[in-house]
């Protein structure tokens, strides 16, 4: 039997340990993986790219699992009621090959993305870093804010969209979070205000909407935006004027900021974890997350959420691989189980 995990167990789970506890509990476990990040069989993963959008398989494995995800990326999704992005993933273990988890991962996703973010800004971002603007308040905008304010204490939040419905939601969702929500209508006013810059935006394409000429010193971004080959969001001089840091430069070339750049002076997430390499070095340092997104983060959701799913008695057991008494007689299932096979 495999344990599956719908959506409602997700938020049941989610709703039982609180999404804060949430966010700091994976943050730490992102950590943790990250830093043995040598025992892990990587790969980029695999894109089918389409002209309304692309669909991706992740893999990794160590030792011990093996997880993959199922994800998607079709910017023009909401205008016909649909998510932009949504996922599945399965973890298994690597001494039988059998599955021990197959599980929605669209909210899951949304959860890794932002405690990457939360992770990396540990390293990244000015220690008394409180305050923020986040261009773009689509479907991720929300969970990066709240694993931000949890893991870092952010308290002030500038929040700029083009997508007047998508603002209003944004504030909406966000009441009651203890958290200063200010409109942003020019986001080069607002620059100099703030220690940390998210970019979240699904738009496909070159899309300049941070120039090198608004940063102040000491700013720390967090380059999130949905990515693919061919779509970026912030001006190749904030690339070579900064330090920047990627979870797997061989999939970062391809589809993360540094696309735009002939030569790549990067940092990956591990060897800053591991102390291999330096994060922040000055107060006056400009840094970027160039974040894209890594099989590792599905992997270490994925079993984080099995574990927590065992624990609290949520899921379900569903009944996908055969049972049988002699493991070379897989037809005697049929001779069994239904009366038309039957001699």
């Amino acid at each position: 039997m495999i344990r599956f995990l719908t959506v409602k167990n997700i938020i049941n789970i989610i709703a039982e340990i609180g999404l804060e506890t949430c966010f700091i509990h994976l943050t730490q476990l992102l950590q943790q993986e990250f830093s043995r990040w040598q025992s892990f069989e990587k790969m980029p993963r695999i894109a089918s790219h389409f002209p309304y959008g692309v669909i991706e398989l992740m893999p990794i494995h160590d030792e011990q699992f093996y997880a993959y995800k199922y994800v998607n990326g079709h910017p023009t999704n909401p205008q016909r009621g649909q998510l932009t992005v949504i996922a599945m993933g399965m973890l298994a273990e690597v001494s039988t090959g059998y599955p021990l988890l197959i599980s929605e991962m669209t909210l899951l996703t949304a959860l890794r993305t932002a405690a990457t973010a939360a992770l990396a800004s540990q390293y990244l971002a000015r220690s008394n870093a409180r305050s923020l603007l986040i261009i773009g308040t689509g479907s991720q905008a929300e969970f990066l804010v709240l694993a931000l304010k949890a893991v870092l204490n952010i308290q002030v939040v500038y929040f700029f969209d083009i997508d007047q419905r998508a603002l209003e939601k944004f504030a909406r969702n966000l009441m009651g979070y203890q958290i200063e929500l200010r409109l942003c209508n020019d986001v080069k006013k607002i620059i100099k205000k703030v220690d940390i810059i998210v970019t979240a935006t699904a738009k496909k394409g070159q899309t300049l909407i941070l120039e090198n000429s608004w940063l102040v010193p000491g700013l720390h971004i967090n380059g999130i935006g949905g990515d693919c080959p061919g779509k970026t969001e912030l001006d190749p001089a904030i690339l070579r004027r900064a330090k920047v840091v990627v979870e797997y430069l061989q999939q970062s070339k391809c589809e993360g900021e540094i696309q735009q750049l002939d030569e790549y002076s990067c940092v990956e997430l591990w060897e800053i974890i591991t102390g291999k390499k330096t994060g922040r070095e000055s107060n006056d340092e400009v840094t970027v997350f160039d974040s894209v997104g890594f099989a590792l983060e599905d992997y270490t959701v994925l079993k984080y959420f099995y574990n927590l799913s065992k624990e609290m008695g949520i899921g379900e057991e569903i009944d996908l691989i055969p049972k049988v008494d002699d493991s070379r007689n897989l037809f005697s299932l049929l001779c069994t189980r239904h009366p038309k096979f039957h001699n």
